[in-house]
């Protein structure tokens, strides 16, 4: 493992000198528009470990993406190797259809303090919830971004994320009620402690998520990137591409569904994903908006 090939697989040509927020937000920026959000492991047979050579072998030289476990890991060794003082944190995700926090921690994400500043860093949310800039850890704080405003509040040690979207417009009417669409202008994201947290306390949600039936990631196959305008996904057989901001105050989303033999085609000319085993689709309706 290391950081050249890292920097060559999402295109990073910048200074590694400064420990500063500016490198941190570029290095994070590559690698978001690189590295997809993705859970298509599981519905092509493969089994989704937590190892950081593996990760790292994945994500680095076979070109995939991964979720957050396996994402925000290889982020948070790059930023350690480069000198951040970085530590792990665990979240409980919002499921909209239950309006309530998961009861167990799935969602892992980096924390970086900077000249005394600390700021959250996660690279493994996808689709419109995907921040584009670390966020400074403070509570109250409206934080503009390219894909709308977030916000962490905090009541009790416990931090509290969520996002306000614009107005979004369907060309493609027919999918103006998908169950994939996010109808609230305001979202929670997640909720989460200052507790330092290590890849071991995720070995069971690991497991969980890859092979329980009430697991959103067993009922959906999900492949999402960020670009320099907007998001791509790949749920199941729908493709989305989403606009920020395309008219003032409204996103442009765009919904196309694919046959099957246009997923694989799909998946190398949008994601730049070539699978090694059959991919096996799959969206069961249920707790992921866009």
């Amino acid at each position: 493992m290391n950081l050249e090939e890292y920097f060559a697989r999402t295109g990073y040509k910048g200074s590694t000198e400064k420990q500063d927020l500016e490198t941190l937000t570029d290095i994070f920026q590559h690698h978001i528009r690189a590295v997809p959000f993705e859970n298509l492991s599981i519905h092509c047979g493969e089994k989704i470990t937590l190892e950081l050579e593996h990760v790292y072998n994945k994500i680095v030289r076979r070109k995939r993406g991964g979720w957050c476990m396996e994402n925000n890991q290889l982020l948070g060794w790059v930023l350690k190797s480069l000198g951040y003082d970085t530590n792990f944190l665990g979240a409980y995700v919002f499921n909209p259809q239950q309006n309530a926090y998961a009861t167990l921690m799935t969602h892992l994400v980096v924390k970086v303090v900077i000249d005394g500043k600390a700021y959250i860093v996660d690279g493994g949310f996808g689709v419109s919830y995907q921040m584009w800039q670390p966020m400074e850890l403070v509570s109250g704080k409206d934080q503009p971004q390219a894909p709308g405003v977030f916000r962490f509040t905090e009541k009790n040690g416990v931090w509290y994320l969520e996002k306000m979207r614009r107005k979004q417009y369907i060309p493609n009417q027919s999918f103006c009620n998908s169950d994939l669409l996010e109808k609230k202008e305001c979202r929670k994201v997640y909720m989460f402690s200052l507790e330092p947290r290590t890849v071991e306390d995720f070995r069971f949600q690991c497991t969980y998520l890859q092979s329980s039936p009430d697991s959103l990631f067993t009922k959906k196959s999900i492949c999402t990137l960020q670009t320099s305008e907007g998001f791509r996904a790949l749920i199941g057989w729908t493709l989305t591409e989403t606009t920020y901001n395309y008219k003032e105050n409204m996103d442009l989303v765009e919904f196309v569904t694919l046959e099957d033999e246009e997923v694989e085609k799909t998946l190398k000319e949008k994601f730049n994903i070539t699978l090694e085993r059959k991919l096996v689709p799959i969206n069961v309706k249920g707790s992921y908006t866009i």
